[in-house]
């Protein structure tokens, strides 16, 4: 299913597993250049800035190339209208197969073609179906998921999460208000459900290529469940779709439950962050902690702006102060030191450690004894009597 070629994509792996390795003190640049030279890898572009500007290039391109097209097409209007937006995607899968084959990985021209097609296949079928929101949604995560698993492509991942989602929420407004009504259910066991399996399958991956799209949406899930009985979403959801207005004094059905929902979920996941050490879970439950003090504020003023701010301000210096003061001088674990490699795959820090190994270089590491020796006289000298 992957195009390119698998050996090039461990190279690819080992080379930035080394740049880790160098950052963390633990080979020399010589070494890590010869590491480089020896591993080919593919074409692709790490500065943001450089492959956002391949981006706007590639989008010209493929702009460029729809617009040729449609020059050719004028003439049959309404026709070529119909289905101007497929030839435009076959364009996008197309351009993408050649850059592929080319080795372009991640490069911008790449993602210019595959977001493009992507957004083409979604506009065909909206005018094919009249903008039937759930086909549309079901037709770009299929696709989506197929750039994924043939390219690679990081972003269709986020692409195939969001038109998941979307494709469930559609389906469930096919069932009239009682579908809208459980939904804030329903979109809970689906994130739920879709944790544990992508947690599964980045546990039993053979291979790391997929690693990064899997752990994007093992993300997105965590994201999704919070959102989706967070009693502010589903507040002004009921009320935008419903057309529940709730009136002073009363609340929302399962009021309570939203309630819990909207700050035990952002507790446990801090809990399990610090006991797994995840630290994108970590990330996750301070900004869930966040929106949850806001949906609170939303609805409930008890205290004005500037001194609830203050407050909140005072409590967290007071939380960061006792934390670092309580971690600095710890070792291992959660620490408050920073890491020597920010990448806490083993697995690929072991395999760059073996090629390492493999080409006759030995990690150099100084440390700074706090015992000095010497003063010996005989050969090997040893000590004088002292220390």
């Amino acid at each position: 299913m992957i195009v390119y070629n698998k050996q090039l994509l461990d190279n690819e792996v080992l080379t930035d597993e080394t740049d880790a390795l160098y950052k963390g003190g633990f080979i020399s640049k010589e070494q890590k250049k010869f590491i480089e030279k020896e591993l080919p890898v593919l074409k692709s572009q790490n500065n943001i800035l450089v492959r956002l500007g391949f981006f706007l290039l590639g989008c010209l391109l493929y702009g460029s190339i729809c617009g040729a097209i449609s020059l050719f097409g004028l003439s049959a209007e309404n026709t070529f209208f119909k289905i101007c937006c497929y030839i435009f995607a076959a364009v996008g899968f197309a351009g993408v197969e050649f850059l592929a084959n080319q080795e372009y990985h991640n490069h911008g021209l790449d993602d210019a073609f595959i977001l493009n097609a992507l957004l083409c296949l979604g506009v065909a079928v909206g005018i094919t179906t009249e903008g039937y929101e759930m086909v549309i949604a079901f037709f770009v995560a299929v696709g989506a998921l197929f750039m994924f698993l043939r390219y690679l492509h990081v972003l269709s991942m986020l692409v195939f999460c969001l038109s998941a989602t979307a494709f469930l929420f559609f389906g469930m407004f096919e069932f009239g208000d009682i579908g809208k009504a459980i939904l804030p259910f329903v979109a809970m066991v689906f994130a739920g459900g879709f944790y544990f399996l992508t947690k599964k399958m980045m546990n039993c991956l053979s291979e790391s290529y997929y690693y990064n799209g899997l752990l994007l949406a093992n993300s997105f899930c965590l994201v999704l469940f919070y959102l989706s009985c967070n009693y502010l979403v589903v507040r002004e959801l009921s009320a935008e779709l419903l057309g529940t207005e709730v009136k002073p004094g009363t609340d929302i059905p399962f009021a309570y439950f939203f309630y819990a929902f909207t700050f035990v979920v952002p507790v446990l996941y801090l809990v399990q962050a610090l006991k797994t050490k995840d630290r994108i879970m970590l990330w996750l439950s301070f900004l869930a902690i966040a929106f949850s003090i806001y949906t609170i504020r939303f609805y409930h003023s008890v205290l004005p702006i500037e001194v609830a701010l203050t407050l909140g301000g005072v409590v967290l210096f007071a939380i960061a102060y006792f934390s670092i003061k309580k971690l600095k001088e710890k070792e291992s674990g959660l620490t408050f030191k920073p890491d020597r490699i920010n990448h806490s795959d083993s697995l690929l820090n072991a395999e760059a450690l073996v090629v390492a190994s493999t080409f006759g270089m030995k990690p150099e590491v100084k440390t700074d004894s706090p015992m000095e020796f010497g003063g010996g006289g005989f050969s090997g000298g040893g000590s004088d009597g002292s220390f």
